[in-house]
């Protein structure tokens, strides 16, 4: 089976009547098109539960047409449960090539709620939404408010006091408007970055879309990695937390790292890579990787940092992740000198 020419049904999100998306929020912005809070909110739904996503928005129970799947090897944020969730109109259709992004019509919404457990009960803190509208992907992040009953519209972004799985105290940042482009930025667009079907597992594909594109199900399954390879796992790691930053055409390309999955140059993925500007986030250390020698490289000494303007990914974590940093340090470790 060709998946690189097949337009894929997602059978099982079929529109039902209650799904109350407004038509509007996918048309183009109104001329002018500005960045201001005014521009980009008009004719955007203001709550959350607008949308019509959820039966029960507080308990994360979505209505009929609207999907949730999981990543294979999920981005780190301080730890937090991520719940994710796909819509697609009825009728139409999501298309795949390979491995990569699968090709959602307009329409469609990609939903992503961050939640940590807080006093034995799970905690709602922001819920962004990915709207594919006719001029492009438009990012949306909603704050929950403190009786998690629903979420509102936060274009100036927030902090909010959190705990995280390892008990630690921490302020947690829910970007603004202009941030999530930062991460979600290619060539000047929009994009979205999880819903690879590398990352996706092939049952759900087959049970979504009624076949599986080729390349599918590649990444390994985070919590299942020790059945990995360490090369597969701390590249699988990189490929998801790093390389929508550190890629061509991305936020991050001054740097020359390329860290995606698919990317086999030693040197692009940063082995014996002199830095391009790190300033003092190099910590000394000359090279990105040097092999054998984790200790001696700035890629994992950035990713054990928690100082701004040293620790990497720059957004979306204030703390370390110490399973990623592990997987990475074994990697490097076990390159051959």
């Amino acid at each position: 089976m060709n998946a690189s020419s097949a337009l894929l049904a997602f059978a099982s999100l079929a529109l039902a009547g209650s799904v109350a998306v407004r038509a509007e929020v996918f048309q183009p912005l109104p001329a002018p098109a500005s960045v201001s809070d005014s521009a980009v909110t008009q004719g955007m739904p203001r709550l959350l539960s607008d949308f019509g996503f959820f039966e029960d928005p507080s308990a994360q129970l979505p209505t009929a047409g609207v999907s949730p799947y999981r990543l294979n090897t999920p981005l780190y944020s301080d730890g937090a449960e991520k719940l994710r969730f796909v819509y697609v109109p009825g009728g139409q259709k999501v298309g795949a090539s390979g491995e990569g992004l699968l090709e959602f019509p307009v329409g469609s919404a990609l939903i992503k709620t961050f939640a940590f457990e807080e006093n034995g009960k799970r905690r709602l803190v922001e819920t962004r939404v990915l709207l594919h509208r006719a001029d492009g992907w438009l990012a949306l992040p909603y704050l929950w408010n403190e009786e998690q009953t629903e979420a509102t519209l936060a274009v100036a972004g927030a902090r909010v006091q959190a705990t995280t799985p390892a008990g630690e105290m921490i302020s947690y940042r829910v970007p603004n408007k202009n941030q999530c482009k930062e991460c979600h930025g290619l060539d000047g667009d929009v994009v979205p970055i999880g819903p690879k079907a590398r990352n996706l597992s092939a049952d759900w594909l087959e049970a979504t879309l009624g076949q599986v594109p080729d390349g599918a199900d590649t990444l390994p399954v985070w919590e299942n990695r020790a059945s990995a390879s360490v090369d597969e796992a701390a590249r699988a790691y990189l490929d998801v937390n790093c390389a929508h930053c550190h890629r061509p055409g991305a936020t991050a390309s001054n740097s020359g790292l390329d860290l995606r999955w698919e990317q086999d140059d030693p040197h692009a993925i940063g082995i014996m890579k002199r830095p391009v500007a790190a300033g003092r986030g190099a910590g000394k250390h000359l090279y990105d990787i040097v092999p054998g020698k984790p200790d001696e490289s700035i890629l994992l000494h950035r990713m054990l940092s928690d100082d701004p303007g040293v620790a990497m990914p720059e957004l979306g974590k204030s703390t370390v992740d110490d399973e990623g940093t592990e997987i990475v340090r074994e990697w490097i470790k076990g390159m051959a000198p």
